[in-house]
C-alpha cells in the first residue's frame, strides 16, 4: 500500500515515494491495472524506486502457474512503462501449493523472461521442513525466496482486533533468513505495539547489515497488524541499519513531518 488514514501521505504514491523507496504491489494480485494507471505510477516515482508487483491470482492461484503464457505476457506488457522500477515480480503461491507442484514452478520460472527478477513466496509447511528442493529450483532460475516472517506476530496472544484478524489470515511458519541471490526480499510482520515490533526486528537488523556488507541489495517491508505506524517504523528500521553502515544511502525526505 501507499496510503493509510494514519499516514502523513496526502498525494497518494507521489507523497509515499517522498518517504520510502519501495512498495509492495498487492493490488495487481486482484486485477491487472490499466496501462494508463501504470504510466501514472512511473510518472510519480523516481527511476530508482522499487515496485515488487504481485502476479495476478489467475496465474498463481487459479491456474497454479500452468498454461499461463498469455496471461504473463499481457501482464508484462502492461507494466512495461515502469522499466527498471519493476524491481521484482512477486509470485505469491497458495498454501496448498506444495512439493508435488515444484515441477510446475520450475517450468514457469524457466519460461520467465530473464530481464525480470522473480521473488517467490511459499506458504506450504513442507517447504520449511525440507527446503533443499525448493532452494534448487529457485537457485537454478535466479529467483529469490520471499522471507515472510510472522514469528513476532504469533509469539503472544493478540491484544487488539487488528492482531486477532492477522492471526486468522497470516501464515504461521518458521522464520527463514537465508538469501539465495543478490536481491533478497523480507516481509516482516510485527505487532501493534511499536516497541514490540522494534524489539522483534533485531534479527533482521543483523541479517540485513550482513547482506549489505556482502554486496547484496535487499528490500525490506515492515508491517504491523493495523499498519498505522508502518511508514515511520520502516524509516526507523532503515535508520538503524544506516547507523551501522553510514555509507548506505538515506531514504528520501519528503515535505511533511511524520509526527
Amino acid at each position: 500500500m501507499w496510503t493509510h488514514p494514519a499516514w502523513p501521505v496526502h498525494d497518494g504514491l507521489r507523497s509515499y515515494a517522498d518517504w520510502c523507496n519501495a512498495v509492495e504491489g498487492n493490488t495487481t494480485f486482484y486485477a491487472t491495472p490499466a496501462a494508463s494507471t501504470v504510466a501514472s505510477w512511473a510518472r510519480q516515482t523516481s527511476p530508482d524506486f522499487r515496485f515488487l508487483l504481485k502476479l495476478p491470482k489467475t496465474i498463481t492461484h487459479e491456474r497454479r502457474l500452468s498454461d499461463v503464457a498469455g496471461l504473463v505476457r499481457s501482464f508484462l506488457d502492461t507494466i512495461e512503462p515502469l522499466g527498471a522500477r519493476a524491481h521484482a515480480l512477486w509470485v505469491q503461491l497458495p498454501a496448498s501449493f506444495g512439493p508435488p507442484d515444484l515441477g510446475a514452478l520450475a517450468a514457469f520460472l524457466r519460461r520467465m523472461p530473464r530481464e525480470y527478477r522473480t521473488a517467490v513466496e511459499v506458504r506450504h509447511p513442507a517447504f520449511f521442513a525440507e527446503p533443499g528442493r525448493l532452494e534448487r529450483v529457485l537457485g537454478d532460475a535466479g529467483a529469490e525466496w520471499v522471507l515472510f516472517d510472522t514469528t513476532v506476530l504469533f509469539d503472544a496472544a493478540p491484544n487488539s482486533p487488528a492482531e486477532e484478524e492477522a492471526w486468522q489470515k497470516k501464515p504461521r511458519l518458521p522464520r527463514r533468513s537465508q538469501a539465495l541471490g543478490a536481491h533478497p526480499v523480507v516481509r516482516y510482520i510485527g505487532r501493534d505495539d511499536d516497541a514490540r515490533t522494534v524489539e522483534g526486528w533485531h534479527h533482521w537488523l543483523d541479517t540485513v547489515v550482513g547482506w549489505l556488507r556482502e554486496g547484496r541489495s535487499p528490500t525490506v517491508f515492515v508491517h504491523t497488524p493495523d499498519n498505522a505506524h508502518a511508514l515511520v517504523l520502516a524509516r526507523r528500521f532503515h535508520d538503524e541499519v544506516r547507523a551501522r553502515l553510514p555509507q548506505l544511502e538515506p531514504l528520501p525526505t519528503g515535505p511533511l513531518t511524520l509526527w
